[in-house]
């Protein structure tokens, strides 16, 4: 069992099955929301490692689907600018445990370091992908960015 910070987008359907997945491993998680959290570039480079730049995104995102931005195409720099401009940009979840950081839910990253069960359904996939619309954001984050 690990304490887990998980940064989501506040009632992403997706997010909220990963949180399923990892208190159903036993871990203790503390949501934080993505959009309220004060980023900075050095502050993300943590979650990316060593990962490129067109990693870094949310590939859900309605700006990444419709072709406004194509993440293989950018730079570090303006990589960080559009994440810290819109981070709905941002791939997520973000976690950290143990001093450990790390970006989206891949089950070959997430079971050797925190430990799933077998059967975990381990997805970054959008768990609405027919929906003409975002998930909305719940009344509590009042920004208006969906995404």
């Amino acid at each position: 069992m690990a304490q887990v910070t998980f940064w989501e987008k506040p009632g992403c359907a997706g997010n909220a099955e990963q949180r399923r997945q990892l208190e159903r491993a036993g871990h203790v998680l503390e949501i934080r929301s993505l959009l309220a959290e004060p980023w900075t570039a050095e502050r993300l480079a943590a979650f990316f490692g060593d990962r490129p730049p067109a990693a870094w995104f949310n590939r859900a995102s309605p700006r990444v689907k419709s072709g406004e931005i194509v993440p293989e195409t950018l730079d570090a720099a303006a990589a960080y600018a559009l994440l810290l401009a819109d981070p709905l940009l941002i791939r997520r979840p973000l976690l950290e445990s143990g001093g450990r950081r790390a970006v989206g839910f891949e089950r070959d990253v997430i079971a050797p370091w925190l430990g799933l069960a077998e059967d975990a359904k381990v997805s970054e996939a959008c768990a609405r992908p027919q929906a003409a619309d975002p998930c909305p954001l719940p009344e509590a984050a009042g920004d208006g960015l969906r995404g």
